[in-house]
């Protein structure tokens, strides 16, 4: 299976457990890995036979400015099914960065990495 990777795209979103993050916000980052065959696309050379990562990339930031919910996993789970409902793709390996998580102590990211695929 051919890989497709978007790093770093970001957003701001209001996910959180906590009231502050909930009210004020903060910026999310994610990354995703798209398994998909691009055999067809190289050989025609056609953008119809492979994933459009430009609409990808716009969906997984309205997924992120979207619904809040509690956890990133919930986040993470929810671009996912989005990059799930593009045909060719197969596979999907989404990492959510909350960089700006309400933690006490000293730290560089806290992030979820999940992988799903078409059952």
């Amino acid at each position: 299976m051919d890989r497709v990777a978007l790093r770093g795209l970001k957003a701001r979103g209001y996910h959180g457990v906590f009231p502050e993050e909930r009210r004020e916000g903060q910026t999310f980052v994610v990354d995703l890995v798209l398994g998909l065959d691009t055999r067809p696309a190289a050989a025609d050379d056609d953008l119809a036979k492979t994933v459009h990562y430009g609409i990808v990339a716009e969906e997984v930031v309205a997924v992120v400015e979207g619904e809040p919910v509690n956890l990133i996993e919930t986040l993470a789970e929810r671009i996912a099914q989005a990059c799930l409902k593009h045909g060719g793709v197969q596979e999907v390996e989404v990492t959510v960065h909350k960089p700006d998580a309400p933690i006490t102590v000293p730290f560089d990211d806290v992030t979820v990495t999940i992988t799903r695929s078409r059952v």
